[in-house]
């Protein structure tokens, strides 16, 4: 089945060559054209695209609002074009949480070095989003309950008075019984719709939360400043962009940097974190494999480690080596994935032992990590 497409952009060129790029594919057709965001609206009402395309500055009406209009009125998956600046970042972020799933850099030499392997990930991206063939939006920005214990700060423990595990939980929904295995890290590794899903999660985590957290996000290094700062404003625990050197603290998170691979070396009882340049033949900086198979080495099998929604198959090869030192795998399910590829690869492998809605994975970790 062809994946209808909208492509919206005030720039005529610009609407010209992303047009172009579609209708290259058999499985791709533009159905239509927008210049500004009210365009956008009544294009997607009247023509039902499967897939709209994004720019965010506008005239008339910018793409953030649009997204959040067409999110009301006609929800459709939505993937935006955005600068590689820092406001570009905070915008790009604007435009999940309104309820885009997905974003490019608008310079297509951003996207691949290669003119060609910039136009097959596009063409990529938008038929990954174009097979959601039922569309569910993603819950809004959810606030977090206040709680009496302390927000830790990085290098600051949280407090002792934790609830035994089994202790009743205040989330809903049907979660995993936990295991009663004791652990000393989590994990996360995820890309296409990662932002919204990290923050879904991440926000009902408490203050006191036991472990360090590792978040490996594929993002440009321009966007994971601005994506920690937005994370650490929202959540009870502390989430930091993650500096070569940190020392791994329970109640902290540490966003791997985009265009740098994150690693974990002992020191002593705790972790210490190896940030360095990545190589110029890794498709993914930050790659999930990496910090995942550090982990493997570092902390052996008291590991939780969570593959969320995202494109390919990162993430694979380190949850394997986790699980062979008996690290605990799970993964998204595909009915709440934006793309169900990283998941889907760990469940096909036979790796992850659990795939959990992402409405539940909040409360199932919380649960397993003795928190719940």
């Amino acid at each position: 089945m062809t994946i209808k497409v909208l492509v919206v952009d005030d720039s005529s060129f610009f609407r010209r060559r992303v047009s172009e790029i579609m209708n290259q594919d058999p499985e791709l057709e533009v159905v239509a054209t927008a210049s500004n965001g009210m365009e956008a609206i009544r294009m997607a009402q009247e023509h039902k695209p499967h897939v709209i395309t994004m720019d965010i500055e506008m005239p008339v009406m910018d793409g953030i609002t649009a997204v959040r209009e067409i999110m009301a009125k006609v929800p459709t998956p939505i993937l935006m074009f955005s600068s590689l600046t820092h406001d570009g970042a905070k915008a790009t972020l604007d435009a999940l949480d309104a309820g885009a799933l997905d974003f490019l850099p608008k310079r297509f030499e951003d996207i691949a070095t290669n003119k060609d392997e910039a136009t097959k990930l596009l063409q990529q991206r938008v038929k990954a989003l174009g097979r959601r063939r039922v569309f569910r939006p993603l819950s809004p920005r959810p606030t977090a309950a206040p709680e009496p214990a302390a927000r830790p700060t990085i290098g600051s423990r949280p407090p002792a008075n934790l609830p035994q595990r089994g202790a009743p939980s205040a989330a809903t929904g049907t979660a995993i019984r936990a295991s009663g295995k004791s652990y000393r890290l989590l994990a996360i590794g995820t890309s296409t719709g990662g932002p919204v899903a990290l923050q879904k999660v991440l926000t009902a985590f408490p203050a006191n939360y036991p472990l360090p957290i590792l978040l490996i996000q594929h993002m440009p290094a321009a966007f994971t400043p601005a994506f920690a700062q937005r994370l650490n404003g929202l959540c009870r625990i502390s989430v930091k962009e993650a500096v070569n050197g940190d020392v791994l603290q329970p109640g902290c998170a540490y966003l791997a940097p985009g265009g740098m691979q994150m690693m974990i070396e002992k020191s002593g009882a705790t972790g210490r974190l190896k940030i360095v340049a990545g190589s110029a033949d890794m498709n993914y900086k930050p790659c999930v494999d990496i910090t995942f198979a550090s982990a493997s080495k570092a902390y052996g099998g008291d590991v939780l480690a969570v593959v969320l929604t995202g494109m390919g198959a990162d993430g694979r090869e380190g949850a394997r080596m986790l699980k062979s030192v008996g690290a605990t795998i799970w993964a998204q399910d595909e009915a709440s994935c934006v793309v169900y590829g990283m998941p889907q690869a760990v469940a096909v492998a036979g790796i992850s032992t659990q795939s959990i809605s992402l409405d539940n994975m909040a409360e199932s970790i919380l649960k397993e990590s003795g928190r719940g």
